[in-house]
C-alpha cells in the first residue's frame, strides 16, 4: 500500500499496539531463537491506582528500549509488569471516595466491609495506569500482568494469584530465624492516616518557624560562672547563672524531656556536668528534675551549645538517649493529640523523679505506659500545647530575654528587654499524602533486624555480581547498607499484607500462615487476636523479582529468567527498593535479584528545576503524546539520558524531535513515490557497484556498531544521536539527495541498483531505530508484504568491515565534505543562494582528482559550482577549503559585491561586539555570580562561547574580504 502523504500518529498508535497485542508480539519468549540466553526487565511496579508521569513515562521508555532491542536479537525475552497495592496512596483514595459520595467512612464501616470496598475500587482503577503504558509503547507481556496483593483471602474472583502467599511465607520465615521482631523505636508518624511511613513518604519542606530560647533553672538554686571566650582564649563574657539555657522549634515536647545535653568539650557547662536542672513547665509544685550529661551530639557553636532530649520525638535525641540509658516519655497519642490516658499527672511525675535520681530502676513498657503531659494539657492539639507551653514559661519569666531597640512614643530611640525569639525558615517534614506535619513518634512497630542480612547485598556489588550505574550510585549503596537502621515493616492501615502474628491475653505471638495454624500453636481454647497492622509495601515489592515469576512454586518461570537481568529505576528509591530486593532475595532464596541497575535522576524542565505543582511546571507526558506523538517523547527521552546526568525535559526539544519522525516518514514516501516500496522484501545485502550505494551500506554498517555498542553500554543519548546524525545528515541530506540525479537518469542498471539499495538501507533504519521510535517504524515496515511485523525483524550483525568498499567510503567521504565545505563557505560569506560559483585548487593530487572526476556531477549539483581550474597560487580573497587532496579555494572578486558585505560584516560584528561585551560584564559581576541560579550562569557562559565562536568566523571572513581592498 502506498504511504499517506504524514504520518497521522493518534490514529497509528492505538492501531499499531492492538496489532502487536494480537499478533502476540510482546508474550514472553516471543521471537526466541533456539537455545536463546533468557533476558528478563522487571517493571518498577507503579500504584495500582497512579496515573502515568513524565518519571514514568522516562522510566518505562529505557525499558522498552532494552527490551525490543533483547527481542529483535532473538533473546528469550520477558518484561514482567504489574502494579504495586499501593498501601496509604490507596487507601487515601478510597476515604476520599467514600467522603465525597456521602458514604460512612472506614471506621464506620468496619474492616472487612471497607476492605471489600477497596478491592471494588481497585478492579475499576486498575486498568488506567496500564492503559497508558501502553500509550507510550511499553511492550510488557501483559498477561503475565502481576499484582502484590493477589490470592490475599478477602480478594474478590478475578484476583487469584500466589503473591499474597509467597509474603506470608516470607514473613514467617524470616520471623522463625529471628530476621524479623516486635519492638518499640522511634518512626515518622503521620497523625492524619495514623501510621508510621517511611523516609520516601516524607516531604521536607522549608516553612516559616521559630526558635524559642529558655532557662531551664538548676536544682536547689545551684549557681555557676558562666565563661565565654574567643578564639584566642580572651574572656569576653563572665556571670553567675542559676539556669542552662536551652533552645527548641518543638516546646510542646519540652514535658517530655530526659535530659539536658552538653558537648564534653564545652567548658562553659563543666561546673553543672551531673548536676539536675528543671523543666520550666507544669505545675510548680510537680516540676521534674532532668540530670545534665555529656554527648558527642551537641554542637557547642550553635546557639547555648545546650540541647534537650526528648528521645520520645526527635530522630537525634532518640540516638542520644539510647546511648545514655535516659527514658524516653512518649507525649503524644496516634492524632498527635496530647496524651489524655493514665493516671494524674502528680503521680507519674512523681515516678519520673525517682528515676530521675537513680532511684528507681524502669524498663521500656514501664516508661511506655506512663503519661508525663500535665494535666491541664492533657487532649490539647500539638500546636495549641505549643502556643501554651511557650506562654506559662514567658509568664513565670523563665524565657531568655535579648535587648530589642525601639522607638519609644517621644520618638526617642531606647531599647527593652523582650523574649529572645527567633523568626527563621525551618525545614519540616509533611506526609507527601496526607499534606500534615509528621511526628517522630516512638511506637510498637515490626521490624527487619537488617544487620543480619545486610552482609551478603554488599557483598554482591563488592564482588562484580551485581553492578550499579552510575558508579555513584555504588557509593551511595554502600554508605547505606554499611550504616543500615533497623527496617520498619508494620503500618498503621488496612489495605495491605496483615501481619501474621496472634496474640494471647498475656500478649505472647504465635506466628503463622494461618489462624488455624496459629491457634494449634496456642493450644485449643486460647483465645487469640490478629495484629491489625499491614506490611509496609516496601516489604511485598522488595519480593517483586521472585514474587511475579511464580515462587514459592518452581515454576518454569522461575527457573528460567531469574536472577533478572537488568533494573532500569531512578536513583530516588535506591535505598527504598533496590537494596531491599537484594537482602530479601538473598536471605529467601540466596541469589542476587537481577546482575544490572541503572539508576536515574528526576526528570526536570528545561532550566533544570523540580516540576511541581505550585510552580507550573509539571508536564504530563499524555498531554505531550496528544499534542507529538510518542516516538518524539520516546526519543526525547532516549536523548536526554545520559548516564548520570542531568535530565531537562524541553518542549522545544520534543518539538524538534517531532520533525525528526515526520523527516523519516518523508524518506520513506520519497522511496515509495521512487519505487522503491516495489522491490521485495529482502533480509540480505544487496550487491552494489556504484560507489555511492557502497558508501551508504559502509555507512550502515558503522551506524549499526556504533548502536548495538552504546545500548550494551546503556549509553541511551549516545544511540539516539547516532541514529539521528545518520538518518538527517548522512541518510536524508546526502544519500537521499545524491539518488536522485541516479533514480532520475536514463542508466537502467543503476537506478535498479540504487532503488535496491535505498529500500534495504530504509529497513535497516527501521531496525535500527525501532527500539526507540516504535509506532513510525512499524508503520512504514507494514507498507509492504513482510514475512513479519517488524518488532519481531531480525536485528541485523553485519559489521563496518564487512560492508565499508575502503575505496568508495573515502571517495564519497571526501565528497560529502567538499559539498559541505563549499555550502558553510558560500554561507559565511553570504554568496547568492541561486548563483553557480568557481572553485579552485593548487597542487590537486591523484585520489583528489579521481573522486572528483567520479563525483562532479553531484558536486557541482549539490554545491552549485560551475567549474573547477587548477592554479599556481590561489587568488587573493579566496575562501579556504580544509579540504584533503589539494588546497581548494572559492575566489570572492567579481562573485561578490565586495564593499557591500565588508559593510554588512562591519554592522554585524558591531552589533554582536555590544551582545559580547554585556555577557562578558554579567559575568564578571560578583553580584550575578553570587545570586543568578547555576542553572542561569551555565546557561550565559554557553552564550558567550557561541558568540564568541561566531565572531571568530565572521572576523575571519571580514579578513578575506579586506585582501581585495
Amino acid at each position: 500500500m502506498a504511504l499517506e502523504k504524514s504520518f497521522d500518529a493518534k490514529t497509528a498508535e492505538p492501531r499499531l499496539y492492538a496489532a502487536w497485542e494480537k499478533a502476540g508480539c510482546f508474550v514472553a519468549g516471543a521471537n526466541a531463537k533456539p537455545g536463546a540466553s533468557a533476558y528478563c526487565i522487571m517493571i518498577p511496579p507503579p500504584n495500582v491506582n497512579g496515573r502515568l508521569h513524565i518519571g514514568h513515562a522516562f522510566n518505562n521508555t529505557l525499558q522498552d528500549i532494552m527490551v525490543r532491542w533483547h527481542r529483535m536479537r532473538g533473546f528469550d525475552t520477558l518484561w514482567q509488569p504489574g502494579q504495586d497495592h499501593a498501601g496509604i496512596a490507596m487507601q487515601l483514595a478510597v476515604e476520599k471516595e467514600l467522603a465525597a459520595e456521602g458514604k460512612p467512612g472506614r471506621k464506620e464501616i468496619g474492616r472487612d466491609a471497607f476492605m471489600d470496598v477497596a478491592w471494588d475500587y481497585k478492579g475499576r482503577t486498575a486498568n488506567g495506569i496500564i492503559d497508558q503504558l501502553k500509550r507510550i509503547g511499553s511492550s510488557c507481556d501483559w498477561s503475565r500482568n502481576a499484582f502484590t496483593m493477589s490470592g490475599a483471602p478477602n480478594a474478590p474472583e478475578g484476583e487469584d494469584g500466589n503473591f499474597h502467599d509467597a509474603v506470608i511465607k516470607v514473613f514467617v520465615e524470616m520471623y522463625n530465624k529471628g530476621l524479623i521482631y516486635r519492638g518499640k523505636r522511634l518512626v515518622n508518624w503521620d497523625p492524619y492516616f495514623e501510621t508510621a511511613i517511611s523516609d520516601l513518604e516524607v516531604e521536607n519542606i522549608e516553612t516559616p518557624g521559630h526558635m524559642w530560647h529558655f532557662k531551664y533553672p538548676l536544682a536547689g538554686g545551684e549557681t555557676y560562672t558562666y565563661v565565654e571566650k574567643d578564639e584566642e582564649g580572651n574572656v569576653t563574657l563572665s556571670e553567675e547563672r542559676d539556669y542552662i539555657s536551652i533552645a527548641t522549634t518543638r516546646p510542646e515536647t519540652m514535658l517530655g524531656d530526659g535530659a539536658v545535653a552538653v558537648h564534653p568539650s564545652d567548658e562553659r557547662y563543666a561546673p553543672i556536668v551531673g548536676k539536675l536542672c528543671e523543666i520550666p513547665v507544669g505545675p510548680k509544685e510537680h516540676r521534674r528534675l532532668i540530670p545534665i550529661i555529656t554527648d558527642e551530639y551537641p554542637d557547642k557553636d550553635f546557639g547555648s551549645g545546650a540541647v534537650k532530649i526528648t528521645g520520645a520525638h526527635d530522630f537525634n535525641d532518640y540516638q542520644v538517649a539510647k546511648r545514655g540509658g535516659i527514658p524516653m516519655y512518649n507525649l503524644m497519642d496516634t492524632k498527635a493529640a496530647m496524651r489524655s490516658d493514665g493516671k494524674p499527672y502528680a503521680e507519674e511525675a512523681a515516678i519520673a523523679q525517682k528515676i530521675a535520681n537513680g532511684e528507681l530502676d524502669f524498663d521500656e513498657a514501664m516508661i511506655s505506659a506512663m503519661n508525663l503531659v500535665p494535666d491541664d494539657y492533657r487532649g490539647m492539639n500539638r500546636f495549641e500545647a505549643r502556643k501554651k507551653v511557650v506562654e506559662d514559661i514567658t509568664a513565670e519569666g523563665l524565657a531568655v530575654l535579648k535587648l530589642v531597640p525601639y522607638v519609644d512614643a517621644e520618638g526617642q530611640e531606647n531599647v527593652r528587654l523582650e523574649p529572645f525569639v527567633e523568626n527563621k525558615p525551618i525545614m519540616q517534614p509533611f506526609g507527601d499524602r496526607s499534606k500534615v506535619v509528621i511526628e517522630p513518634l516512638l511506637t510498637d512497630q515490626w521490624f527487619v533486624d537488617t544487620d543480619q542480612i545486610v552482609g551478603p547485598a554488599l557483598d554482591a556489588v563488592r564482588n562484580g555480581d551485581v553492578k550499579i550505574m552510575p558508579e555513584s550510585g555504588e557509593k551511595v549503596y554502600y554508605n547505606w547498607l554499611d550504616n543500615i537502621e533497623p527496617w520498619c515493616i508494620s503500618r498503621q492501615l488496612w489495605w495491605g499484607h496483615q501481619i501474621p502474628v496472634w496474640f494471647d491475653g498475656e500478649g505472647n505471638q504465635f506466628c503463622a500462615t494461618t489462624q488455624a495454624e496459629a491457634q494449634k500453636m496456642a493450644g485449643d481454647g486460647v483465645d487469640l487476636t490478629r495484629d491489625p497492622d499491614v506490611l509496609d509495601t516496601w516489604f511485598s515489592s522488595g519480593l517483586w523479582p521472585i514474587g511475579t515469576l511464580g515462587w514459592p512454586e518452581n515454576t518454569e518461570e522461575l527457573n528460567k529468567y531469574f536472577p533478572t537481568s537488568d533494573l532500569i529505576t531512578g536513583q530516588d528509591i535506591l535505598f527504598f527498593w533496590v537494596a531491599r530486593m537484594m537482602m530479601m532475595q538473598l536471605a529467601v532464596v540466596d541469589d542476587i535479584p537481577f546482575k544490572n541497575v541503572y539508576l536515574h535522576g528526576l526528570v526536570r524542565d528545561a532550566k533544570g528545576k523540580k516540576m511541581s505543582k505550585s510552580v507550573g511546571n509539571v508536564v504530563d507526558p499524555l498531554d505531550i503524546i496528544d499534542e507529538y506523538g510518542a516516538d518524539a517523547l520516546r526519543f526525547t527521552n532516549a536523548a536526554m539520558a545520559s548516564l548520570g546526568g542531568a535530565l531537562k525535559l524541553d518542549t522545544k526539544r520534543i518539538e524538534g524531535y517531532r520533525n525528526f519522525v515526520t523527516k523519516l516518514w518523508n524518506a520513506a514516501t520519497y522511496g515509495d513515490f521512487k519505487g522503491t516500496f516495489n522491490v521485495a522484501h529482502s533480509d540480505t545485502t544487496p550487491d552494489t557497484k556504484l560507489p555511492l550505494n557502497q558508501w551508504i551500506k559502509g555507512e550502515i554498517g558503522k551506524t549499526r556498531e556504533a548502536v548495538d555498542a552504546a545500548l550494551d553500554t546503556y549509553r541511551f543519548n549516545d544511540a539516539a544521536s547516532t541514529l539521528y546524525s545518520f538518518i538527517w545528515n548522512t541518510f536524508c541530506s546526502q544519500y537521499l539527495e545524491f539518488t536522485k540525479p541516479v533514480l532520475d537518469g536514463d542508466n537502467a542498471d543503476a537506478a535498479a541498483e540504487t532503488k535496491a539499495t535505498y529500500a534495504w538501507a530504509l529497513d535497516q533504519i527501521l531496525i535500527l531505530t525501532h527500539p526507540i521510535m516504535p509506532f513510525v517504524t512499524e508503520e512504514i515496515w507494514g507498507a509492504k508484504e513482510r514475512p513479519k511485523m517488524l518488532a519481531h525483524a531480525d536485528w541485523p550483525t553485519y559489521t563496518a568491515a564487512d560492508l565499508v568498499v575502503p575505496e568508495a567510503d573515502a571517495e564519497l567521504s571526501w565528497t560529502v565534505a567538499m559539498i559541505e565545505a563549499i555550502r558553510s563557505a558560500r554561507a559565511q560569506m553570504n554568496f547568492n543562494a541561486g548563483d553557480f560559483i568557481p572553485l579552485v585548487v593548487q597542487g590537486m593530487d591523484d585520489a583528489a582528482r579521481s573522486a572528483w572526476a567520479q563525483n562532479e556531477a553531484l558536486i557541482k549539483r549539490f554545491a552549485r559550482v560551475e567549474s573547477l581550474e587548477e592554479v599556481d597560487g590561489m587568488p587573493k580573497g579566496t575562501v579556504a577549503l580544509a579540504i584533503s587532496g589539494g588546497t581548494f579555494g572559492l575566489p570572492l572578486d567579481g562573485v561578490i559585491d565586495v564593499a557591500a558585505e565588508k559593510a554588512r560584516l562591519e554592522k554585524t560584528l558591531g552589533k554582536l561586539g555590544k551582545e559580547l561585551g554585556a555577557l562578558r560584564g554579567r559575568l564578571k559581576n560578583p553580584k550575578f555570580a553570587d545570586s543568578a541560579p547555576p542553572e542561569v550562569i551555565e546557561e550565559t557562559k554557553a552564550n558567550l562561547a557561541l558568540r564568541e565562536a561566531e565572531e571568530a568566523k565572521l572576523k575571519e571572513a571580514f579578513s578575506r574580504l579586506a585582501e581585495l581592498g
